[in-house]
């Protein structure tokens, strides 16, 4: 089996990306709680994503494995996603009889977010569902963390689907608790220290 490639992706791979992480969330347990329509979840995820993680672009730490058969977008110290975009969708977006909890849910991200120490922070790792399996997200995993490594920061992600608990803690994270708030699913907030 051939080693997945990893590469920076750059202004021009920025659509690819997206379009693979709108892809691999369409099973999400957290992201079709909020638009479990499939006609609001591709009107919506596109833009919600680019708000979560499109500042990695900017660091150049948003990464693609392969032909963009997965990415990742990881968001340097003293970066945020755009908060300001984030609640504009959701505003747009979100039903009525949920607003209330995602507004708890995203409150509760916030405060398991380390804020004391600089950390790389991954909103986002998806693979294309017709490439799950070969290894890709390890891949950018591990390429991703060398760099947390060698800049002696910790790493800090929120695991919306359980299946991928097993992966992180492959990886070095650990779980630091979980976010759960009325008919939301459980998401895990995991961290990992630099080795």
């Amino acid at each position: 089996m051939t080693l997945p490639t990893i590469s920076t992706a750059t202004a021009d791979d920025r659509e690819r990306v997206f379009q693979t992480i709108t892809l691999g969330f369409s099973a999400d347990p957290v992201s079709r709680w909020i638009w479990p329509e499939a006609a609001d979840y591709l009107k919506y995820m596109r833009a919600f994503a680019e708000a979560f993680g499109g500042r990695a672009f900017d660091s150049n730490s948003a990464y693609f494995a392969n032909d963009c058969g997965a990415a990742a977008l990881w968001l340097a110290p003293g970066t945020d996603p755009d908060g300001d975009a984030i609640e504009r969708i959701m505003a747009e977006s979100v039903r009525e009889e949920i607003a209330e909890d995602v507004e708890k849910f995203l409150g509760a991200m916030d405060k398991f977010h380390p804020h004391d120490e600089p950390c790389w922070y991954l909103p986002l790792i998806a693979a294309d569902p017709a490439f799950i399996g070969q290894g890709l997200g390890a891949a950018l995993m591990k390429h991703a963390l060398q760099r947390c490594d060698e800049d002696g920061v910790i790493a800090y992600l929120e695991s919306s689907n359980p299946r991928n608990i097993s992966l992180y803690q492959r990886h070095g994270f650990e779980v630091m608790g979980e976010i759960q708030e009325g008919s939301s699913p459980v998401m895990t907030p995991m961290i990992r220290q630099a080795s």
